[in-house]
């Protein structure tokens, strides 16, 4: 029979010697597989088990809630945040005003990579925003993400090597393993109607695009904000503002925000 994975998280509220150990025999008892266990965030300990029948789940909650020495958090399928918090030892941050919004910081970069991954893993059309000041480590992540996921991607705008703005693709550059990157800021600023064309193609295909400044990105095309399913914020600290400071009509410059080849 298939076994079906879980994710239990409890608090600690007396930390004594022996608890995990306690946990563990429990859950030997019961015949459930512990596949993954971590500290998740401050005194809460989170782990992935496998089960074959559902009544061992509902038999290992009613114990749990008995037991003095912690307090039943989490015991539900998990979520893909619940896989990352185990692994990583730590949960993902959302934006509590708009859930769609999810934070990181240069620190994270472990856990935003395997995020990405994880959300380039998923077929079908997806759209990814992000912000982030420059050399913050957008695009870097964006490509060991899809290395991880074993993906290819390919630049339709950017500035990582050196600027490309592209208007069209060959034809093995189409496909849904494909993650198409699109810088808005460069998509603005240097781009004629052929690449914009070209973008409107990629935004059809069921296929992940990335698009880095998503703010700017919108101000030039007939798409909005609520049309992306992820916005992620890169910062190099948590306090951090991410900015964009308009210079007149020529948009961004050294002395006024970003320069071109900040990105």
């Amino acid at each position: 029979m298939k076994k079906t994975e879980w994710y239990l998280e409890y608090e600690i509220l007396i930390n004594r010697p022996g608890l995990l150990g306690d946990i563990s025999s429990l859950l030997g008892m019961l015949s459930i597989n512990i596949v993954m266990i971590n500290g998740v965030e401050n005194a809460r300990r989170g782990l992935l088990i496998l089960t074959e029948y559902d009544e061992q789940i509902t038999r290992l909650k009613s114990i749990l809630q008995t037991m003095d020495t912690i307090e039943l958090i989490k015991l539900r399928k998990p979520k893909l945040r619940d896989k990352l918090a185990v692994r990583h030892g730590r949960y993902i941050r959302r934006e509590t005003e708009d859930p769609k919004i999810i934070r990181f910081v240069r620190n994270d970069l472990g856990l935003l990579v395997d995020f990405m991954a994880e959300l380039y893993k998923k077929e079908g059309h997806k759209l990814i925003g992000l912000r982030g000041m420059p050399r913050v480590g957008k695009t870097e992540s964006v490509v060991a993400a899809s290395v991880c996921a074993n993906k290819r991607w390919l630049f339709v705008s950017s500035t990582l090597l050196k600027q490309t703005v592209r208007s069209q693709l060959i034809a093995g550059e189409y496909g849904p393993d494909n993650i198409y990157i699109i810088d808005g800021v460069v998509s603005k600023q240097r781009s004629g109607e052929k690449h914009w064309q070209l973008i409107r193609e990629v935004m059809q295909l069921p296929a992940t695009k990335v698009v880095e400044h998503p703010d700017i990105f919108v101000q030039a095309t007939e798409y909005n904000l609520e049309d992306f399913d992820y916005i992620i914020e890169l910062r190099n600290h948590e306090n951090e503002e991410i900015t964009y400071q308009a210079a007149g009509d020529s948009g961004f410059s050294q002395n006024n925000g970003f320069s071109m080849f900040d990105f």
